[in-house]
């Protein structure tokens, strides 16, 4: 299972995993937070036509990545908070589809380089996200009315700062860069240079375990 904040956001940080997982046979299941609809610099668009061309994008790129189930909980972008509600519903979907891996980003990874600072709503969902794995959906007291309490066994967080893990993704990096380019909305109809961004993350990711093309996840093995 993926879970992530924006529509765009598993293609980037993981598509190239998930299209493998799909490859091999394995239930893909990707739950979005929120509806995209703040995804513009553009004052004037419309709200609603965005959200709407957003969701369009989105099963474009999950059908190529080969996923199984799309979850979209309509969260407006920037309202995300770890909460009760949002902890609930995840827990839910974790215990319903039960997922031997759950990949999400790391919400404890605020500034890259100088130059970018992690967009609020990935990090509560980051947040969110912990929290209703460990322990919540593995410990049937908490949330008793979302199911079967389920332990995930393995997080791969996403967005790092501390990877442990790298993901041959050879196989499915053209795949992973179709999906991203799925998001029309969000890369102003400069396709060759989010292309080339693609590949040169993957081969950064890649290139220090001696892998062509690599994605970087910090791994948290949880007891079962």
């Amino acid at each position: 299972m993926a879970i992530y904040a924006h529509p765009d956001d598993a293609d980037v940080a993981a598509g190239g995993v998930l299209a493998q997982w799909a490859l091999e046979g394995c239930a893909v299941h990707l739950v979005v937070v929120c509806d995209g609809s703040k995804g513009s610099h553009v004052p004037q668009v419309d709200v609603r036509s965005l959200r709407e061309v957003r969701r369009q994008e989105l099963q474009l790129a999950s059908d190529l990545l080969g996923v199984t189930t799309i979850e979209c909980l309509d969260h407006v972008d920037g309202a995300v908070t770890n909460d009760d509600t949002l902890r609930s519903t995840l827990v839910g979907l974790i215990r319903q589809h039960r997922p031997e891996v759950v990949v999400g980003p790391d919400p404890t990874a605020t500034f890259f380089g100088g130059v970018y600072v992690n967009h609020r709503d990935h990090r509560e969902t980051g947040w969110a996200l912990l929290d209703a794995v460990a322990p919540a959906a593995a410990m049937p007291l908490y949330f008793p009315d979302k199911g079967e309490a389920h332990q995930v066994h393995q997080l791969l967080l996403s967005g790092t700062h501390e990877p442990d893990v790298v993901v041959d993704v050879a196989r499915t990096i053209d795949t992973k860069v179709k999906a991203v380019l799925a998001h029309a909305s969000q890369i102003a109809g400069d396709a060759e240079g989010i292309r080339d961004v693609v590949y040169g993350r993957a081969g950064q990711a890649g290139h220090p375990v001696g892998l062509s093309f690599g994605e970087a996840f910090r791994s948290v093995e949880l007891s079962f």
